[in-house]
């Protein structure tokens, strides 16, 4: 079985919660690896926190539509936390922050996914 066609049935098999829950992971693990890597890796650095800014863009894009079924005060929060990423992540680029509390909202929110109370496994 080729990769794309494992890919396909594990994407028809998800549902939108687990879907989400694994773009968390794999987005969370670019950013811990960006974060232990050698800090001349400029750029693989910057591709995952860019990554991860582009994630919650669409997110808080998301639930700025009046037509998003989640309740409201979740989606203000959602967009908040779009905000703060965006900004956290400018500041992360300039190096006048860490990167830690991206990875920590990160993980916070693949908890909520997962929705047992477990922490996330990334």
């Amino acid at each position: 079985m080729s990769l794309q066609a494992y890919q396909q049935a594990a994407t028809r098999a998800e549902t939108p919660r687990e879907t989400e829950y694994r773009l968390f992971a794999q987005v969370t693990l670019a950013l811990m690896d960006a974060a232990k890597c050698d800090p001349k890796d400029v750029r693989g650095r910057i591709d995952a926190l860019d990554w991860n800014r582009r994630v919650w863009s669409v997110l808080g894009t998301a639930c700025a539509d009046p037509d998003n079924a989640l309740p409201e005060s979740l989606r203000a929060a959602i967009i908040s936390l779009s905000i703060w990423v965006g900004k956290h992540t400018s500041e992360v680029i300039r190096r006048k922050e860490e990167i830690e509390p991206l990875i920590e909202v990160n993980r916070m929110i693949m908890q909520g996914l997962r929705g047992d109370g477990r922490a996330a496994a990334a």
